[in-house]
């Protein structure tokens, strides 16, 4: 992901304040920057680092190949940016009360990131990479987690019976989040 050397660089702009400048970005790096709206722009092979995006519009949003890094996502509606190509890999990002309902995520990857209060309900993580991650009251339901990696996050509720399980990765120490739903006690 925009590991290239011919990234276009573009630091402290607050674009909440004045429009970005065009509407197809391709190996550009955001650094310390403020969006609101994303809306209808297309973002490839491209990085946000220590940016501010919560509750930024990205309906009809292209986001492929994207790297967030130290952002902050908070209540972001992925679920309304594009579909087609969507990948994005997100490490040490807040993306609490982010939506990715019905999202198709198998090709990104969440690395050290809070994800308090999230709706993940139907997407596809089948192939989705999890590391060192807190959902705590994060919405997985009918979600396809197949062969995901929970064993080294936390605080997450998973309910196997409404949600595809099959192959994934939990520690015996967090049964207790699989299990809830039986109201059962378990020391």
């Amino acid at each position: 992901m925009a590991v290239g050397s011919n990234l276009e660089f573009v630091n402290n702009v607050d674009f909440s304040r004045e429009p970005l400048p065009d509407t197809s970005f391709e190996q550009y790096k955001f650094t310390n920057c403020t969006f609101s709206d994303l809306a209808g722009i297309d973002f490839i092979d491209c990085i946000f680092q220590d940016c501010n995006i919560s509750n930024a519009s990205v309906k009809n949003c292209k986001i492929s190949d994207i790297a967030f890094i130290n952002c902050k996502l908070t209540g972001v509606n992925f679920s309304e940016s594009k579909d087609f190509a969507f990948a994005a890999k997100f490490e040490n990002c807040i993306l609490d009360y982010a939506i990715f309902e019905q999202k198709k995520l198998n090709k990104s990857v969440f690395n050290n990131c809070r994800i308090h209060g999230a709706d993940f309900t139907q997407a596809d993580m089948s192939k989705c990479k999890l590391n060192n991650c807190d959902f705590m009251d994060t919405v997985f339901y009918n979600t396809n987690l197949a062969g995901a990696d929970f064993s080294n996050s936390k605080n997450f509720t998973i309910d196997p019976a409404s949600n595809n399980v099959k192959k994934a990765k939990f520690l015996a120490s967090d049964l207790a989040g699989l299990l809830t739903r039986f109201d059962i006690i378990i020391k």
